[in-house]
């Protein structure tokens, strides 16, 4: 076998005089583009933690969550000179609903970037499908300024379409959101992923603001704006409690998992 451990040295002595390959398994970290897959087709299309692409993409986001907050002090329209002699004065010139629909949106958009924030925390990596789904929920919180206008301006605040469309804002951003999350763990983007019935549980969290925002729509259209508003309000207390539900519920479960055998 002379032959054959002649090329064996000769392919060693040849690997370790070839160059490293930047952005291969087994060489030097790269410098530009660490990337989450082993197979060159996906490599390309996933961003690990740890790389400049991922923090980009999240201060991109995180950025347009931003500038959705300050788009609101848009629908403030500027009161007349003489509407500032009184408060009483100031309120009744449509100021009240103003600052009422932007108190509202700017603590649902705060809120929406939170659980954006808390879902990527728990990211390995970032694929292009992830990216492109994080998009899609980022553009129906941008569209959260133009829906709030409908429930703050004065003229518009008591019409039926005006509460339909923010509720059905809303309602897509959430399911949006949740749809990203539901893409990354298809791509394998998730780090500790939870278990089927955990999911499930956390799923059914999520759903209760989008049936109570769209449940507002008929109340809108029966018994009007007002009584819309109030059927949001309920979120106040339910939100809380269908946290905590899922909380114990998925707490029961991981449990239930980790006294279970692993199998062999």
């Amino acid at each position: 076998m002379p032959q054959l451990s002649g090329i064996r040295t000769t392919h060693a002595r040849a690997g370790r005089m070839a160059p490293r390959r930047v952005g291969r398994r087994g060489g030097r970290r790269a410098g530009h583009t660490p990337v989450v897959g082993s197979e060159p087709a996906t490599a390309e299309r996933h961003y690990a933690r740890d790389s400049v692409e991922f923090s980009r993409a999240i201060a991109f986001f995180d950025a347009v969550y931003a500038f959705a907050v300050t788009l609101l002090v848009v629908n403030l329209d500027p009161p007349a000179a003489s509407d500032w002699s009184s408060l009483a004065t100031l309120l009744d010139s449509g100021l009240e609903w103003q600052l009422l629909g932007f108190a509202i949106s700017f603590v649902v958009i705060a809120a929406f970037w939170r659980v954006n924030h808390r879902i990527v925390a728990g990211f390995r990596g970032l694929s292009s499908a992830t990216i492109v789904a994080n998009l899609v929920a980022t553009a129906f919180v941008v569209l959260i300024p133009f829906t709030t206008q409908g429930i703050s301006d004065i003229d518009t605040s008591d019409e039926p379409l005006a509460i339909a469309l923010y509720a059905v804002n809303i309602s897509c951003a959430t399911l949006a959101q949740s749809a990203m999350y539901y893409v990354a763990l298809h791509d394998g983007m998730v780090a500790y992923p939870l278990p089927r019935r955990a999911a499930v549980a956390r799923l059914l969290d999520v759903l209760v603001t989008p049936a109570v925002f769209l449940a507002s729509i008929p109340i809108a259209y029966t018994y009007g704006a007002t009584a819309a508003r109030y059927t949001w309000a309920l979120l106040i207390v339910l939100s809380p409690i269908s946290g905590a539900l899922a909380s114990r519920r998925i707490a029961r479960v991981l449990a239930e998992e980790s006294r279970t055998p692993e199998r062999s």
